[in-house]
């Protein structure tokens, strides 16, 4: 086993706890950041480029028939192939956490539609279902069986909020473990059904599953109620007949006290074991081999890593299965780097030199190598882990279309979650939509004082209906802090008189006296 560094360029920051990874035809896609997406790469799916040591991002692209798919941290992924032979794959996603901190119940299904060495496609589809739908979690497991030539997901495990009816105000938004039952999925016809199984007492999560034609492997995860690592190791058997499912649920001998390990197939029937914590204060450096056979199963200790100091001592680590025997291996970076979020990176390859060549997955693999948000568990739960799952040297693209995050717009300084003004409650975390038009991104408008500059539209207390007026009007607005100010500084408009011609006066009526000759003379004059 020999140990790797493995330095990330200019896009540490997306590689936070919680993302996951699918392996199509050897080559590595990572999705879930913790925000939302940024334009550059609108899908938050990411091809990883990792050569020469340096890991490197490459946006892809959604087809047009294609649903809409949130960047979910901590879901239960795994392959899900025509029948176990089958070389073509799709992977199915279950539940996970949103940028919100919404839970999800929703399973998708994406596929690869086209890769060039300029740019990859997915379609990705969103399964209807009905019956038992598993309820909203995360840090749960989903794998493929297949039984008398049909194929089904079973589902188990997570964690979930506490349901409405038992809510404090101090604890609105803690998590429970989610009921022991284990869910079958039939894709064909989108039915649900859960099982209640008497040998399965406690909920778990953050467990290991390995699952092999009929047969489901459960081992090690941790109880919240119980605030243990279950040292079982349960054997999930299910047999698909042409009636209703059936399934049969066994202890057996020879389990390990772990949460968060990493899974990875070093061989037909071969897996390895690493990492994970063994109590609340220590971590788990020993390694196991495991060997899977038809009807048992086989765990037993190996040589491990000659790990470095920075691991030994260093008080939480995370990571997952990278596929064909390798794992990649991360650790906070703590105060050692300038970027407070920048971790370091290892690859721990499993296999000799001379075994590291290419060859498919015979068993599926469902590893949720993640831990809890902070507040939410343990200690050493709160590492908030993601996973890897592809082949580091499988990559040859051209650096030109790499994805660099340098080249993004800060979005904490001139994005959409700025603090607009002195009473901004817009926040990356907990934000949800409140106008019918938002999707992922809070509505924005710019207020045109000075140089201009965007506030939020729910902070400046706008409805819905004077929002789009606003916006099909070409007409300025000012936001609540600079309208006074604006009308302050206002010049007051010129008033415009109208000119008024001076009316004539009136001539004063006089009356002429006369005297009696003066009339008779008049008179005689008149007529004459």
């Amino acid at each position: 086993m020999s140990l790797q560094v493995v330095s990330a360029v200019s896009n540490s920051s997306l590689l936070q706890p919680g993302f996951s990874l699918l392996n199509f035809d050897g080559h590595v896609f990572f999705f879930g950041q913790k925000g939302w997406p940024k334009r550059s790469c609108p899908t938050g799916v990411f091809l990883l480029d990792i050569k020469q040591n340096e890991l490197k991002m490459k946006p892809a692209a959604f087809s047009k028939d294609s649903c809409y798919l949130p960047p979910l941290r901590y879901p239960a992924l795994c392959t899900l192939r025509g029948n176990a032979e089958s070389d073509e794959c799709q992977y199915i996603i279950h539940g996970g956490k949103t940028p919100n901190n919404d839970l999800s119940d929703k399973i998708y299904v994406m596929s690869l539609v086209s890769k060039t060495s300029k740019k990859t496609t997915f379609q990705c589809v969103e399964k209807d279902l009905g019956g038992d739908v598993p309820e909203p979690r995360y840090g749960h497991t989903i794998n493929i069986v297949y039984s008398r030539g049909k194929s089904i997901s079973v589902i188990f495990g997570g964690r979930s909020y506490t349901p409405l009816a038992q809510r404090t105000t101090e604890k609105w938004n803690s998590v429970v473990d989610c009921l022991p039952s284990v869910f079958l999925v039939d894709f064909e016809f989108g039915c649900c059904t859960s099982y209640v199984l008497p040998e399965l007492q406690d909920g778990l999560s953050f467990h290991v599953s390995v699952a092999r034609n009929d047969t489901v492997y459960i081992l090690g995860g941790h109880s919240l109620q119980n605030n243990t690592r279950s040292p079982s190791l349960y054997k999930i058997k299910v047999d698909l007949p042409l009636g209703s499912p059936a399934m049969t649920c066994s202890i057996l001998p020879g389990g390990i006290s772990v949460s968060s390990a990493i899974v990875t197939q070093t061989g037909d029937t071969e897996f390895v074991l690493v990492g994970g914590y063994q109590s609340e204060n220590q971590k788990r450096l020993v390694c196991n081999t495991i060997v899977l056979e038809d009807n048992k199963i086989e765990i037993v200790e190996r040589a491990s890593p000659d790990w470095t100091p920075d691991i030994k001592h260093c008080r939480t680590w995370f990571g997952c299965d990278m596929g064909k025997g390798s794992v990649l291996l991360g650790i906070p970076g703590a105060n050692k780097q300038l970027i407070s979020d920048a971790n370091y990176f290892y690859i721990l390859r499993c296999k000799g030199t001379e075994e590291n060549k290419e060859e498919e997955l015979a068993a599926q693999i469902c590893s949720q190598a993640s831990t809890e948000d902070p507040g939410d568990s343990t200690p050493f739960e709160d590492s908030e882990e993601f996973c890897f799952s592809a082949e580091a040297n499988s990559f040859n693209l051209d650096d030109n279309d790499t994805y660099n995050e340098d080249d993004e717009e800060d979005e904490s300084e001139t994005g959409y979650w700025i603090t607009c003004c002195a009473s901004c409650n817009i926040d990356i975390n907990t934000w949800v939509p409140f106008y019918s038009m938002e999707l992922n991104k809070p509505a924005m408008i710019l207020c045109s004082s000075g140089a201009g500059h965007w506030v939020h539209a729910q902070c400046m207390d706008l409805s819905e209906t004077m929002l789009l007026r606003l916006s099909e009007a070409s007409v300025k607005y000012f936001c609540n802090e600079h309208v006074d100010l604006d009308k302050g500084l206002q010049t007051p408009k010129k008033a415009v008189y109208l000119k008024k011609q001076p009316m004539k006066p009136l001539r004063k009526k006089t009356t002429m006296k006369l005297s009696t000759p003066t009339k008779k003379s008049f008179l005689r004059r008149l007529f004459e």
